[in-house]
């Protein structure tokens, strides 16, 4: 018998075609793409912000992405990705009331006043925090306060909370969730793609052919371990290094630019503005992609990069460290020595490369986005059929 569709409300402070989000954009767009294909019907709430550097839409609007219909509200004011949406109100009351809301993110407006509306109109929603439920990095102590106060409800309120990792489950439970109501879903890896490294990424940054090249994809940010990738670059006088990635005004981009005027650097550290795409025909002309962060809740890119069968090297703080199987990957600890050892080893070892290439799209086939996608929608069923069994129980019907 086959299950009944459902109607599923996404809410998160940014959405496709933006991806100053990051990786979540990605993951999300894969979820829903799936979910809308086997009949649910998927509405998103968002704001209209695109990117940090340009000014966000006056005027709300309405489109279609990944077959989902998605309303993009007016966005007078924001800071950095959070950003104000007055129409959210009157937003929320014209959708079709839906049987299970999904909160993406968190310490935002929209996803906060999502959240709320959920509980007074007792509406079952799933939260998934992105990595972001333990403070971190800025403000830690502001942070702090106002997971105590204003976003207190976000976690109490949720039927469960969906994290991308192992790693990002004992966080969240450490900071206080429920275990009983933690669920580790995952992210998937994209299908191998058997590309082939023929693009053009040498010839327009001016890399000799025979020079080895270290990727980086993501945002230009403080704790993404770049200032690992620039100790290497400098340490091993052949490679180039190549970092795809939005600045994300933490003052990482500083680092690079002294290093590109570093004259023992200088000519071999190039960036790249990230496209509206993940950049699929990046990872096959890298001899090797490092994401050396000091915290990940998955790590989107890595999954990108070994399905590409780019040899991958991550921190063991990253959670998709745990999706990788021996020989699929390389783990290294979060530590300047281990990072750049680690990289040396790979661009100096053909049979090294190859063996991480093999593994890295044996991880991918392995760890599909059809499979969790069953996951999360079996949790969307089982926390509706929970709140309808209780709303029964109540009306005494």
């Amino acid at each position: 018998m086959n299950e009944p569709r459902l109607r599923i409300l996404f809410a998160a402070p940014v959405w496709a075609p933006s991806r100053a989000f990051g990786g979540p954009v990605v993951a999300a767009g894969e979820l829903v793409r799936r979910l809308v294909s086997r009949g649910n019907d998927v509405d998103v709430v968002t704001t209209t912000i695109v990117d940090l550097h340009r000014r966000p839409a006056l005027r709300s609007s309405v489109g279609v992405v990944d077959r989902a219909t998605v309303h993009y509200l007016s966005t007078p004011l924001r800071y950095r990705w959070m950003g104000i949406t007055p129409t959210l109100p009157a937003a929320l009351a014209r959708v079709n009331r839906p049987d299970v809301v999904h909160i993406f993110g968190f310490r935002d407006p929209v996803t906060t006043g999502v959240a709320a509306w959920c509980r007074v109109a007792r509406i079952p929603y799933v939260f998934e925090p992105l990595g972001m439920f333990e403070p971190r990095l800025r403000k830690v102590l502001l942070k702090r306060a106002l997971d105590a106060t204003l976003y207190r409800g976000v976690a109490r309120g949720a039927a469960a909370v969906v994290v991308a990792s192992q790693r990002e489950a004992d966080g969240v439970v450490a900071s206080g969730v429920l275990a009983e109501k933690v669920r580790v879903r995952g992210n998937g890896f994209p299908e191998p793609s058997g590309a082939e490294a023929n693009g053009d990424l040498r010839s327009r940054l001016g890399i000799a052919g025979n020079a080895p090249v270290i990727l980086y994809v993501g945002r230009i940010a403080a704790g993404k371990g770049i200032e690992h990738l620039l100790e290497a670059a400098r340490r091993l006088t052949g490679a180039h290094l190549v970092i795809s990635g939005p600045d994300d005004r933490h003052g990482t981009s500083a680092l690079v630019e002294r290093a590109q005027e570093d004259a023992a650097t200088a000519g071999r550290i190039h960036t790249l503005p990230l496209t509206d795409e993940p950049p699929h025909d990046l990872y096959p002309q890298a001899d090797v992609f490092v994401l050396a962060s000091a915290g990940e809740s998955f790590g989107i890119v890595a999954a990108e990069a070994a399905a590409a069968g780019t040899p991958v090297i991550v921190s063991d703080r990253c959670g998709i460290a745990s999706f990788f199987e021996e020989g699929e990957a390389l783990i290294v600890p979060y530590e300047r020595a281990a990072v750049v050892d680690a990289v040396s080893s790979v661009l100096a070892d053909p049979e090294l490369r190859a063996r991480l290439a093999r593994g890295g799209i044996a991880a991918a086939r392995r760890t599909s986005w059809d499979h969790v996608t069953d996951l999360q929608e079996e949790i969307y069923r089982e926390v509706a059929s929970r709140t309808a069994e209780t709303k029964f129980s109540t009306d005494g019907s």
